[in-house]
């Protein structure tokens, strides 16, 4: 009896020593958790404004003779039955549903029905790549994409491009303005993730041409 009561009193430290581990453990892993979550930012996604060339779909609800697919101009405007000419150059979706509401206000004695605006194809989002690049020309991504991704699209560098004089030109109103850019380093993987996070590299806006020497 003595012998089974010792065996007991073990495992009952062993049990109780084992339990702390795993508490502290437990500790230790959220902890780390938490220090992990607040170190790496999340990624907020830029929402998405209408291009040239882009189609959009206009569903006004109940009125089938509204509901259609239209192609933004190269001006970046449509026109809409009942509404005439809108500007959608650089809106969000939202925002042209609020202009087509607005513009159907006169032809309602109630309340406007609600009106729905999604895009069908992103394809006026379109950059140009030229230089000394292995497959130069016009891309339409899909998405919004940075420097080294258009350059990447067209092909990579080519030998003895000139990656720390890139220039990217880009309209302005009735104007051009001018980006330069360093990024050999990047290519080279050799550039700081303090430089990456100082958003050194650019993102390309609908429009851009890339130049690399």
């Amino acid at each position: 009896m003595h012998i089974d009561w010792e065996l007991k009193q073990n495992w009952n430290l062993d049990l109780a020593f084992l339990l702390k581990i795993v508490a502290a453990t437990a500790v230790l892993l959220m902890s780390t958790q938490a220090a992990l979550a607040q170190a790496t930012p999340q990624q907020v996604l830029r929402p998405y404004t209408i291009n040239p060339g882009d189609d959009i779909e206009v569903y006004v609800w109940g009125e089938e003779r509204l509901q259609r697919v239209i192609r933004i101009l190269p001006d970046g405007t449509f026109s809409f039955p009942l509404v005439g000419k809108v500007n959608a150059l650089g809106q969000l979706p939202s925002q042209i549903e609020q202009l087509i509401t607005k513009g159907l206000e006169g032809q309602y004695r109630g309340q406007v029905p609600q009106v729905t605006v999604s895009v069908r194809s992103p394809s006026g989002l379109q950059f140009t790549v030229a230089g000394k690049v292995n497959s130069p020309g016009t891309f339409s991504p899909g998405r919004y994409v940075n420097l080294l991704e258009a350059i990447s699209f067209a092909g990579g560098p080519a030998e003895f491009a000139g990656l720390d004089n890139v220039t990217i030109i880009r309209k302005s109103g009735n104007g051009l303005i001018t980006i330069r850019a360093r990024i050999a380093a990047a290519f080279k993987g050799s550039m700081s993730a303090r430089d990456l996070n100082a958003n050194a590299i650019p993102q390309i806006e609908s429009g851009d041409t890339v130049i690399v020497p």
